[in-house]
Formats: C-alpha cells, sequence, structure tokens
C-alpha cells in the first residue's frame, strides 16, 4: 500500500509575479503540470499576523503589508520585489507551509508547492526573493506542539534566515547543504549554533560541481546520523531544486531522480512523515525533481541510490569537520 502523500498549491502562488523574473509564476506552473493526477491536493491556507510574529518582527510584517497596499511594484533589495498581491500571496505561501506540517504530524507527507519562497528571509528583513520565512514560520507553530523540529534545506544557497532564527535554539536541528561562495555568502562549516544552540546547526558548503556522490555522502555520513540521534518530531525540508543540472543560477549537476533520493532517506532517517516547503528551482527540469519527490513520498521501500561519481575529496574532508561539531 502506498504511503500516504499530499500537496498543497493553488493557482493564488501566481498572483506575485514579475513576468520577466527569475523568480515569476512559471516555475510554479511547471512544478505543478508534474503532480500526478492520482495525488490529492489541498487548498492553501493564509497565516496570521501571529502565525508571522513567531519569527518575524513585528514592524517588518507591517512594512511589506504596507508597501503592498499602495500598488504597482517595489523592489525592497536589487533582487526582491513586492506587487499590490505579494503580502496576501505571502501570507498563503506561510500558512500552507504551516498546513503541510500540521498534515505531516497527523501522518501524511505533505508538499507545500507554494511561492514566494522564503529560506533568506530574516526576522526583520526580506531578502533573495524571500518576504516571509515558510519554513521558520511552520517550525515554529509545530514548536508549540512538540518538542524538536528538524529543517534540512537542500536548496543550492544557503538558508541564512532559518539559521538565524533557530541559531540560539536547541529545539531546532538546521542542516543546510549548498554551494559555497555564492549569495548569501554565508553558510561555513564553523557556523555551528550559539548558547544552548551549540551544534544544532550544521553546514556543508561545497565546491560547485558537486553530484549525487557528494550529496549522498554528506546525507549519509553526517545528516541521517544528526537526524537519527535528535529524533525530531517533526522534519521540514526547504526543497529548493536550483542544484540541478541545468538550472541556470547554479553550478551543482543533481538529476532529477537525485532528489527523491534525498528525501526518502531524511524521511528514514528521522521516522517520520516529511512536510516539504518549495524554495528555488529555475530550470527546465524543476517539474521531474518534484515529480521524483512525491514519487519517493509514495514509496513504502527506500529510494534506489543513483549511480554517480563518487565524492571528491573536498567533500570527504567537508563531512570529517562536521562530524567533529555534531551533538
Amino acid at each position: 500500500m502506498a504511503a500516504r502523500c499530499s500537496v498543497i498549491t493553488g493557482e493564488e502562488f501566481t498572483h506575485h509575479d514579475l513576468g520577466w523574473h527569475e523568480e515569476n509564476s512559471r516555475r510554479l506552473l511547471d512544478a505543478i503540470a508534474y503532480i500526478p493526477s492520482s495525488l490529492r491536493r489541498h487548498h492553501p491556507e493564509q497565516a496570521s499576523f501571529e502565525d508571522l510574529a513567531r519569527v518575524h518582527e513585528p514592524r517588518h510584517i507591517r512594512t511589506i503589508e504596507e508597501l503592498c497596499s499602495y500598488g504597482g511594484r517595489r523592489y525592497l533589495d536589487m533582487d526582491t520585489y513586492v506587487t499590490e498581491e505579494s503580502f496576501r500571496v505571502a501570507t498563503l505561501a506561510a500558512g500552507s507551509s504551516i498546513a503541510a506540517v500540521r498534515r505531516a504530524l497527523a501522518g501524511e507527507s505533505c508538499f507545500a508547492l507554494v511561492r514566494p519562497p522564503g529560506h533568506h528571509a530574516e526576522p526583520g528583513r526580506a531578502m533573495g526573493f524571500c518576504l516571509f520565512n515558510n519554513a521558520a514560520v511552520a517550525a515554529a507553530w509545530a514548536l508549540e506542539r512538540v518538542d524538536r523540529v528538524a529543517i534540512i534545506d537542500w536548496d543550492l544557497h544557503h538558508g541564512n534566515g532559518t539559521q538565524k532564527i533557530f541559531y540560539g535554539s536547541d529545539r531546532v536541528l538546521f542542516c543546510s547543504i549548498h554551494q559555497a561562495n555564492v549569495f548569501p555568502w554565508s553558510g561555513w562549516i564553523d557556523e555551528v549554533g550559539e548558547g544552548r544552540g551549540m551544534g544544532f546547526t550544521l553546514n556543508a558548503p561545497l565546491a560547485a560541481g558537486g553530484g549525487i556522490g557528494d550529496y549522498y555522502c554528506i546525507f549519509s555520513s553526517v545528516f541521517c546520523e544528526a537526524l537519527v540521534h535528535f529524533d525530531p518530531d517533526a522534519v521540514i525540508i526547504s526543497a529548493g531544486q536550483d542544484p540541478l543540472f541545468d538550472d541556470p543560477k547554479g553550478g551543482m549537476r543533481l538529476a532529477p531522480g537525485d532528489f527523491g533520493l534525498l528525501c526518502s532517506m531524511v524521511r528514514e532517517a528521522a521516522g517520520c512523515p516529511p512536510a516539504l516547503v518549495l524554495e528555488g528551482g529555475y530550470g527546465p527540469s524543476l517539474g521531474k525533481a518534484v515529480f521524483s519527490i512525491l514519487d519517493a513520498l509514495q514509496r513504502d521501500e527506500p529510494y534506489p541510490v543513483p549511480a554517480g561519481p563518487p565524492p571528491r575529496a573536498s567533500t570527504r574532508r567537508i563531512a570529517r569537520l562536521l562530524r567533529k561539531v555534531m551533538v
């Protein structure tokens, strides 16, 4: 019998849009086109002010709302824009991420195919296409109901906002694998948390050109072991598929099927159904990667390990260093 799995998405997420911008509605429509027709879909849900304020400064929330109320388009920085629809759409993205975690806690793996993405958004700052931090909002909601939450971020870029929000917490395990020396130029090995959170942040900054051998090395020898030891009540995946070989923004070499393997590994190590939140992914293979993830979520058995080159010496070194700082 297939494992329980669903998606949350809707045409509402196309309303935050500048057609020529890299983070536009077409990328979401491409992903939605690969959702199996048999898979259950849920409507988006809206986050409240209180939901957002668990991780964001009230002034930041009100600023985004006010800027959108003026109409037209505005840039918050050179990459991040808002339109008159953006506040409503961003609250739907955050609320749908909460809903995905709620369903995962009830035993149903759920992928929130939403936009705008969120993992770069800091408590008081929008950046990197992100207005509110969807994964962090969902994690903070979950922490009022469970003891421990793990967040795995496999986006090409480091999830600086998520890290900053939970950097001092021992109730959130944050693991990020990303390309080194690209935006937002953070996520180094020595960023391991502070205070009670020391050792609960694990960063694997890989050199450009990494393939499944490199990712499998980090996941199998570091992230999955950390998940087993942490024993989370809920696991959230910041699912950015921009490490794909044909993504225009990155320099990694993953194939669509590789994301199914990573998802399967996280689910098995965490011992609970994952909730996934769409982050980046801008290339033509995004939809195929989403299909692979949904296929993995519906399997009861582990996903097959794809063949590929072994991990590079630089990746093996990162794995050795990270194992020394694991809690």
